[in-house]
């Protein structure tokens, strides 16, 4: 049974690279490797343009100013018309890791101002139990105030 399967898919083999084989030689026979007829004249389909075109990109201007941040040029009047991706993209991501050690800068700040205000509040002995007792508190005599008014103006005189 395997051996029937074998000779099957060699013989499926043979037959596909000689049909492929048929197919390749009459076809080449036919197009003759795709020569022209003989008279035939040769008009172009479109007006010359430059076969090779330099790779660029016209800066925004917000890429200008990129580049001047990222230390690429000193000024905007010093960028070319034309820039490579490449450059662009090296800015940004210089610009961007920037930003991130100025996010990165901002957070210790914060956290060290955090850090005094907490040693400050407890040195005085306030924290958030004692600042809303308090304010409960404040709002209990507010209510019992108020009670107390509407009652008078209820009683009459």
């Amino acid at each position: 049974m395997i051996f029937q399967a074998f000779i099957r898919s060699r013989t499926a083999l043979a037959a596909s690279v000689g049909q492929w084989r048929r197919y390749a030689l009459n076809t080449a026979s036919r197009r003759q490797l795709c020569s022209k007829p003989h008279g035939a004249e040769t008009v172009p389909a479109h007006a010359q343009r430059p076969a090779f075109r330099m790779p660029g990109y016209r800066p925004s201007e917000m890429d200008k100013r990129i580049l001047v941040w990222s230390g690429r040029f000193k000024t905007k009047e010093q960028i070319p018309e034309q820039v490579s991706f490449e450059m662009i993209d090296a800015a940004r991501n210089k610009v961007r890791i920037k930003a991130c050690y100025v996010m990165i800068a901002l957070t210790i700040a914060a956290c060290f101002c955090m850090i005094l205000l907490g040693k400050e509040a407890a040195s005085r002995n306030d924290n958030l139990t004692t600042r809303n007792m308090e304010k409960k508190a404040r709002w209990r005599e507010e209510m019992q105030r108020a009670r107390d008014e509407a009652a008078l103006a209820e009683k009459p005189q």
